[in-house]
């Protein structure tokens, strides 16, 4: 193990096993390697492994010759992952064992049905991802200041706890802990749930006309923007956390069939209350999202500039509202559909909303509030 040891200053000093080169094991490959971790590598798919060992996210495995791992990560399909635990709970007897795959209880139930000793295994979810899949598409900052979710078991021990705990932060990422079965309920709505509505909305985008599609603006994009997602995968994570799922399903059954019940008689007594109403909880429920930083919400102003649509627009754009000195909340990009003109919409603290608009007026931005 000593040949291997890092020259890094990171909480884990390798070697690090990592069993499957798509987008998440290869980013923790080449986030690893960037710290001096020793990283080898193994996949199913020796293209996608001789890709992942070409951009530098580590070494083949047979490389690590006998020595023994301190971390093995296993980024396999949700569907193969307990048996990949288990042959590497087998294969590296002194090393802890961690998943990242994007249901916890059921991986950890069929675990527990085989009898192997889960004191050096850890149930982990990072919560980041690309629309872009495989390990061609991988950063090695792709887990900076995102969360991921330690998921250990009752038979967990401290010691594998803390290796899974140095991963996630020697990677940048925001840790937090919890039960397997606190993970699934939470992520079948914070994450599944988005993911089935978008497809739902999407789907019925199927035979529209290309004229009605060209009066689609940023709210359809925006709501539409993960049914690109790979079915494959999302097949499984669907199947594994599917008794979590179907429990929010039934509750917005019953919401879009209230919802039903009062647009087949929009005027009817209390209907536009109704709808009011319906519309108000959205509000209520988004505004609990967590803002900046994880921080509470918070409300920003918003003014969209017109830019030319030609290269260097939007850099000198924000380029200039450094100068003025007001800082960038969030921004959105949208395209005139009839115009060659680019439309950035640009959210910032309100007391510098006018004092912004009034700036870039005077550089010659065209500004609409």
């Amino acid at each position: 193990m000593s040949a291997f040891k890092s020259q890094g200053r990171g909480h884990l000093d390798g070697p690090v096993v990592v069993i499957g080169t798509g987008l998440l094991g290869t980013s923790i490959g080449l986030g690893l390697r960037g710290r001096g971790v020793p990283v080898f590598l193994s996949d199913p798919s020796p293209t996608n492994q001789a890709v992942a060992v070409d951009i530098g996210a580590g070494r083949p495995l047979p490389e690590l010759g006998d020595a023994s791992p301190q971390l093995v990560v296993v980024a396999a399909p949700p569907d193969v992952t307990a048996g990949v635990v288990l042959a590497a709970l087998s294969s590296y007897p002194d090393a802890v064992v961690i998943d990242i795959a994007s249901v916890k209880a059921d991986i950890l139930a069929r675990l527990r049905e085989s009898g192997v000793d889960l004191s050096r295994y850890v149930g982990t979810h990072p919560m980041a991802g690309r629309e872009k899949s495989g390990p061609v598409a991988a950063r090695g900052e792709l887990f900076t200041s995102m969360p991921w979710v330690l998921c250990p078991s009752e038979e967990t021990s401290g010691h594998a706890l803390q290796v899974a705990r140095s991963l996630a932060s020697d990677l940048g990422a925001v840790v937090s802990q919890f039960t397997a079965d606190e993970h699934d309920e939470a992520v079948a709505l914070v994450s599944h749930l988005p993911q089935v509505m978008s497809s739902l909305l999407a789907s019925r985008l199927q035979g529209t006309p290309l004229h009605a599609l060209s009066l689609a603006g940023n709210g359809l994009r925006d709501v539409t923007r993960i049914a690109a997602s790979d079915p494959t995968l999302w097949v499984q994570i669907l199947g594994g956390n599917a008794a979590k799922v179907v429990e929010i399903l039934y509750d917005v059954r019953d919401d879009l069939n209230r919802l039903i019940g009062t647009l087949e008689n929009p005027a009817a007594p209390g209907a536009r209350l109704d709808l009011a109403q319906l519309i108000s909880e959205g509000n209520a429920g988004q505004a609990r999202i967590p803002g900046k930083h994880g921080g509470p919400p918070q409300a920003y102003a918003w003014l969209t500039v017109l830019v030319d649509d030609k290269p260097g627009q939007i850099a000198q754009l924000l380029t200039e509202i450094g100068e003025i000195g007001v800082n960038l909340e969030d921004m959105r990009l949208d395209h005139s559909s009839g115009q060659n003109v680019g439309m950035v919409e640009i959210s910032v603290l309100p007391n510098k909303h006018d004092h912004l608009i009034e700036a870039l007026n005077d550089r010659g931005w065209r500004v609409l509030q």
